[in-house]
């Protein structure tokens, strides 16, 4: 199937990652730009594979290049709405090829090409060439493919622009459906090669984390391929409309992600927080010296205000983690009247990238857009607060009930000779300049400027 490709084509290469040190050029990604699109069309010519701009033979060793992946399919079976799930399908199928590593979905995607698949005559032709018969294969409906890989650099502006235009005719028509109007949600467990543990509960309020992914193309997805990895999920009794919990919901979290994870809330970044795959287009951090929450997305090069930048907060809460405090999201969530409703949505909300707050103008409320800042605002904790004060954001109010509360700690006596003191929420009780672990193997951890918060204190009688 694969004779005329140079390098072997199959899944076990799904999940390789190409280090800087292993790799030949990178395509798209954080430092350039890319995107990919699948688009239903007439008059397609069968198995036409071409490439719009330099081929791997004429770039340099170490650079970074635009990159676009253009797929056009035609079938009688085909409707619009599968553009999105098959156009999903691409980071996979991408994976499949041994030296070709793909990250992320849409106009984030982020590619590297290994010097080895190089050195064995590997060129993004044959990467159009894979692509077009495994999707072929995957999807019987597609009659006829054409595929078109773009390196040219105002090719690839220009279709980024088409891209983007067609993203967002998708997301709104998802904005018109809400969780009470349905009485299943599906899942989604495309991201376990690389987050084993990870299932993505889609909803119309609540989609995907990659961003790629709507309710309506996952009930195309799940009629079109009952045993693939989209799957309908019975939403069950309602245990928290707030917070987003239901009965079902829990019970196949826990089946799919092998008894890891049993319990999540849709609409929060506490107690139970959604998983996290390591595809989210963001993160949602709390910041507990402030009681509010902040938003970075992977398109934000600085640091957050927690001093790390978007790649290593990532690292804390992907590959399936379920963290209190952290979760990952798409960006189009942050459009939902539901985002982060049970933590109070944007009167939460202390700290956003520029970018991502002027593209939601629409969706932040008048009353609090300007209350939020924004990397030009602030970069430290002692900053956002300045800020928020002056502009009189909502948390504030917040922390002056907690501090009120902290001051009259109500202390009941129980039965057991303990001491119960009920604090303001994740209050700070101590804070050293360094903690010295031991830990086994003949090593320490020393931890650095550690605070320790917690939700309660019992004092116990000796």
């Amino acid at each position: 199937m694969f004779e005329d490709i140079p390098v072997d084509v199959s899944p076990m290469y799904e999940g390789e990652r190409i280090r800087s040190a292993n790799m030949f050029v990178e395509l798209a990604g954080p430092k350039s730009v890319g995107a990919e699109l699948i688009q239903v069309a007439d008059d397609v010519e069968d198995g036409k594979i071409e490439v719009v701009g330099p081929e791997l033979s004429d770039m340099k060793e170490g650079e970074i290049y635009p990159f676009g992946i253009l797929a056009q399919i035609q079938g009688e079976k085909l409707e619009k709405e599968l553009e999105g799930v098959i156009e999903r399908r691409i980071h996979e199928l991408c994976n499949y090829v041994k030296g070709f590593m793909h990250l992320n979905q849409r106009d984030q995607i982020w590619c590297r090409v290994s010097k080895e698949s190089v050195n064995a005559g590997f060129k993004l032709e044959d990467l159009g060439k894979a692509l077009s018969v495994l999707l072929k294969e995957e999807f019987p409906i597609i009659e006829k493919i054409s595929v078109s890989i773009l390196t040219e650099e105002n090719e690839v502006e220009s279709f980024l622009e088409t891209a983007r235009a067609q993203y967002e005719v998708r997301d709104a028509r998802a904005r018109e459906l809400s969780d009470e109007d349905v009485d299943v949600f599906y899942g989604c467990t495309m991201c376990q090669s690389f987050a084993p543990s990870h299932v993505c509960i889609v909803t119309p309020d609540r989609t995907a984390l990659c961003g790629a992914i709507n309710w309506f193309d996952c009930r195309a997805a799940a009629k079109m391929d009952p045993d693939g990895p989209i799957f309908e999920v019975e939403k069950g009794e309602v245990l928290d409309d707030v917070k987003g919990e239901y009965s079902n919901v829990n019970t196949v979290m826990a089946e799919r992600s092998q008894g890891i994870t049993e319990r999540v809330y849709l609409h929060s970044v506490f107690e139970y927080p959604h998983t996290s795959c390591g595809c989210f287009e963001a993160v949602a951090f709390y910041i507990p010296e402030l009681d509010g929450i902040g938003i970075v997305d992977r398109d934000f090069r600085g640091e957050t205000p927690l001093g790390i930048p978007f790649s290593a907060m990532a690292g804390q809460c992907s590959g399936g983690k379920q963290v209190e405090g952290f979760t990952g999201l798409s960006l189009e969530y942050m459009r939902s009247p539901k985002f982060l409703q049970a933590d109070g949505s944007y009167e939460r909300i202390i700290w956003l990238p520029k970018e991502i707050k002027e593209s939601l103008t629409d969706f932040i409320p008048e009353e609090l857009f300007d209350k939020i800042p924004t990397e030009e605002n602030a970069s430290s904790i002692k900053e956002i607060r300045r800020f928020l004060r002056e502009s009189e954001h909502p948390v504030i109010e917040r922390l002056k009930a907690s501090k009120a509360a902290a001051a009259e700690p109500e202390i009941v006596e129980n039965e057991t000779e303990e001491v119960e003191v009920s604090e303001a929420p994740m209050a700070q009780i101590a804070y050293a300049p360094e903690i010295s672990v031991p830990a086994a193997g003949g090593v320490r951890i020393i931890l650095k400027n550690a605070k320790v918060y917690a939700e309660k204190i019992i004092i116990k009688r000796k």
